[in-house]
């Protein structure tokens, strides 16, 4: 099993005891606004159970919990692009209301910055922030992303029309 830490924070794969923390955190409007509408409202433990058993089933493992201090605090996850884009992937995350303002979604995305380039292979990692999410814009500019565009109401969220701020980080050369 992959485990990547830094500092108070550790990136390690989902278990079955994650269920109920991950339903409570995840039933949160808050966490809905800023994300896909993949995850489901309200959030239940049995969608919590379903994503954890996804979870485990990925080789390699690209979908993380992030844990802060030893308790869940958030998902993270690359998903890796086909064809033409195989040397990709999208990076998303939430960080649970009550772990807010710490600094951990910044550290986990850098952890798995480095886990896709060296490890996947990745040479381009990307990600769409909804135009209203500055918190989410700025722990991607503070962990080296660059802004590559604003993709005009390119997306449509609890019925509002919306811009996709677009990022991306390019693998060093070595």
């Amino acid at each position: 099993m992959v485990e990547l830490t830094t500092g108070s924070i550790r990136l390690r794969g989902f278990s079955d005891l994650d269920q109920v923390r991950l339903a409570k955190l995840c039933n949160n409007k808050k966490i809905w606004d800023n994300v896909r509408d993949l995850l489901p409202s309200p959030y239940t433990e049995q969608n919590a159970l379903e994503f954890i058993r996804l979870c485990q089933q990925e080789v390699p493992t690209t979908t993380f919990a992030i844990e802060y201090n030893g308790e869940l605090a958030g998902c993270i996850g690359l998903v890796k692009q086909t064809d033409v884009y195989r040397l990709g992937a999208e990076l998303g995350y939430w960080i649970g209301e009550p772990y807010w303002g710490l600094g951990i979604a910044t550290q986990a995305v850098e952890l798995i910055t480095l886990y896709g380039f060296n490890k996947l292979g990745l040479i381009r990692i990307y990600s769409g922030v909804f135009e209203f999410n500055a918190a989410s814009q700025r722990v991607l500019e503070k962990s080296g992303f660059k802004l590559e565009g604003i993709f005009e109401k390119s997306v449509i969220k609890d019925g509002k029309i919306l811009n996709e701020y677009r990022y991306s980080k390019l693998k060093p050369q070595s």
